[in-house]
């Protein structure tokens, strides 16, 4: 009887010390898994990868772990996406968006705290070159991390860190058997490598390294690791939540005109309207344009200026700010009250924060 068709197999790497900073891991790994070959994929924890270069903070004698590290979090974040309680999901200076930065206080000792690597793309390209001089092998190397997924619940290991293979294979173009052209499908495979890895890895077993088998793709040149995968800016839907918006958003005390005012204008007031149907009110708003302190957006009552429908028309408005803020515009609330006029609600100015 046949056996099964040639395929993948993940191989753990049992065998390897506990790491301290300055360890030589490719040596542990050479020593521990002579029997690399060309094609591999070797893939590593992340956690590994920092021990061994030092990336820890070190809990001060006296200091609870929890604060310091809160601390560490607000050092490894240069933006705070979402938060709930003492949970926040904030993107990392390596542009990763995380929860607690990426921080992990598992598997270490109880007086330390595990950053994620500096550049673990540059750890994983060392790790190959290393792994070359010894075992005579060309593999690509991807470093993992276990990150949480949105509205999904359960953790998995994705990539931080690659060399030797593309993080991402491009299908765009391509046709399927059923002659549909592919748009938009491009393939995480060094997410899925990490994955894979991790079966066999796991959180407790203490084994930090395994090898992928038996897929083989060419090495990038350039190599750009892992920064393929990363989507900021224009490309993130979900950049900041709502509660994260009203939070942080301070009013802009000077502002210059910004193209495009009057459609994003029109689509905030459209999405605020849907969303409160319940705020039941007739008003109206033109934009002119404001030039040196933004552009200008007048909201008046089309209707008795009842406080029932004050009220909703201020909450229509907030709702718009909100979606503003969230899109990227500077704005700036002037109430009724300081400009007069008996319809007027008040002057909403908006553009780019000026200096």
């Amino acid at each position: 009887m046949s056996g099964p068709p040639a395929g993948l197999s993940v191989h753990p790497v049992p065998g390897l010390p506990e790491f301290v900073p300055g360890d030589d891991l490719a040596a542990a790994v050479a020593g521990a898994a002579p029997w690399l070959a060309d094609g591999d994929v070797v893939v590593v924890t992340s956690k590994v990868v920092a021990k061994v270069e030092g990336a820890l903070v070190q809990v001060e004698a006296g200091t609870d772990r929890e604060t310091a590290r809160q601390r560490a979090i607000d050092a490894e974040t240069v933006r705070v996406v979402a938060r709930r309680g003492p949970l926040r999901i904030v993107e990392t200076r390596h542009g990763w968006v995380v929860a607690a930065a990426g921080i992990d206080a598992s598997n270490v000792a109880a007086d330390a705290l595990v950053l994620l690597p500096r550049d673990a793309d540059a750890s994983a390209r060392a790790l190959r070159s290393a792994l070359r001089d010894r075992l005579g092998v060309t593999v690509a190397v991807v470093v993992s991390d276990t990150f949480g997924r949105p509205w999904r619940d359960g953790v998995t290991d994705v990539a931080i860190g690659a060399a030797g293979l593309p993080a991402l294979v491009d299908h765009r173009g391509a046709v399927d058997p059923h002659g549909n052209r592919l748009e938009t499908t491009q393939v995480a495979v060094v997410d899925e490598l990490a994955a894979a890895a991790d079966l066999v890895k796991g959180k407790l077993s203490g084994v930090p390294v395994a090898v992928v088998r038996g897929l083989h793709l060419p090495a990038p040149e350039p190599d750009p690791g892992t920064r393929p995968l990363v989507r900021l800016g224009a490309g993130d839907l979900f950049a900041t939540a709502t509660r994260d918006v009203v939070a942080g958003r301070t009013p802009a005390r000077s502002l210059s005109s910004r193209p495009g005012a009057l459609h994003a204008t029109t689509e905030a007031f459209r999405v605020a309207v849907a969303a409160l149907p319940e705020c039941a009110v007739v008003f109206r708003y033109g934009l002119e344009e404001g030039g040196a302190d933004g552009d200008v957006v007048d909201v008046h009552l089309a209707e008795p200026a009842t406080p029932a429908a004050a009220v909703a028309v201020g909450a229509v408005v907030g709702a718009a700010l909100v979606q503003l803020s969230a899109e990227g515009w500077a704005t700036r609330w002037e109430p009724a009250a300081t400009l007069g006029g008996s319809s007027l609600v008040g002057r909403l100015r908006l553009g780019a924060a000026a200096g």
